[in-house]
């Protein structure tokens, strides 16, 4: 077998991994809040001068420079000379770009979008990312339009849009300043999404991920400040952060953040899309299970919706495979054609 027909199915399985990856890092995010929310719990029953000292802000940032340390371990090889030389004015604008979407202004965005709307809002009004993604993908990278999954996810928003409506018991939905904030921390995950899949294609993945880590954290830190004052950070050292902060750091950020990045390396935008369009379901399930919240009236109709369009996303992905291993196969056949009839003739003319 010749070796161009081998490059779609290692291509294929490229995919296969990444979209693996994606739906491991979404299932970690939509556990997010509810382990933030069981760690914000444990301080406030645990109390430092009357204040919560486990607030999303310190778990945040500490988590964020403890994962640096098996980030050094994973990745150190990376950070050869020979890497960083290669690196242009372009890949360093990628890098700092990248760093201050995802580790400062998206999770500021999300932390004043839940100081006034609740979780499941939040969660909920985060749907209008899968479509939008795949639009963004198409008008801006390039890529191909899938169409099952961008019908998957409307399908997924409207199941979200169905939860909304009916979790407001009878009162018309109101559109608040949480409400707001939710739209544009999306639109900032969407940016620092693209812009990681720009950047991804050639810089190395160590450098990636301790450079935007490094430098998101740094800003975050000085807008946290800006935002909440002087002494917010106060009791970032207290004992009880540093025994728990480490759930925070280990889960949901370095394998969330690990899984995320190698995932949006080699899965297709398709496959990104629909693994997130999963989120809401697999959220309001986690907060369930974990902090025995009742999701509300709208959580088996609005479920059902989102599975349906999880399901025609999922119908729409195997048929694009079957397609390209057809594909494959056709391609395969007429190599092996071509080389058995060239062996056949002994000159060539050469």
């Amino acid at each position: 077998m010749s070796q161009a027909s081998t490059e779609p199915t290692r291509d294929m399985s490229k995919a296969v991994m990444g979209a693996a990856l994606v739906w491991l890092a979404v299932i970690v995010y939509a556990s997010a809040n509810s382990i933030v929310s069981l760690l914000a719990d444990i301080g406030r029953e645990h109390p430092i001068m009357g204040r919560n000292a486990i607030t999303l802000c310190n778990l945040l940032f500490l988590g964020s420079l403890l994962s640096l340390i098996p980030m050094g371990f994973m990745f150190y090889k990376d950070w050869t000379l020979e890497n960083l030389r290669k690196l242009t004015r372009k890949d360093w604008g990628v890098l700092s770009l990248s760093a201050l979407l995802s580790s400062a202004v998206t999770p500021a965005l999300f932390f004043v979008a839940l100081d006034y709307t609740t979780v499941t809002n939040v969660v909920l009004i985060g749907r209008i990312e899968p479509p939008l993604f795949l639009l963004t993908a198409f008008f801006i990278l390039g890529e191909k339009l899938d169409p099952w999954a961008f019908g998957a996810g409307l399908i997924a928003l409207c199941g979200a849009l169905v939860m909304l409506v009916l979790n407001s018991e009878g009162m018309s939905f109101e559109f608040g300043r949480g409400e707001i904030a939710t739209v544009f921390a999306t639109l900032s995950f969407i940016a620092s999404t693209i812009v990681s899949r720009v950047g991804l294609t050639g810089i190395p993945l160590g450098i990636f991920s301790i450079y935007r880590t490094v430098v998101g954290t740094i800003i975050y830190y000085f807008l946290a400040m800006y935002l909440y004052g002087a002494l917010h950070f106060q009791d970032i050292f207290a004992s009880i952060v540093w025994k728990w902060v480490w759930v925070y750091a280990v889960i949901v950020i370095i394998i969330g953040q690990f899984s995320w990045t190698l995932g949006l390396k080699y899965a297709r935008s398709g496959d990104i899309s629909l693994a997130t369009s999963f989120s809401p379901v697999a959220a309001l399930v986690i907060a369930m299970l974990l902090l025995g919240e009742d999701p509300g009236p709208g959580l088996i109709p609005g479920g059902a919706i989102i599975l349906l369009g999880i399901a025609i996303g999922q119908f729409g992905r195997l048929r694009r495979q079957k397609a390209e291993r057809r594909a494959a196969q056709a391609e395969e056949m007429d190599v092996d054609d071509a080389l058995e009839l060239e062996g056949r003739v002994n000159f060539k003319g050469a």
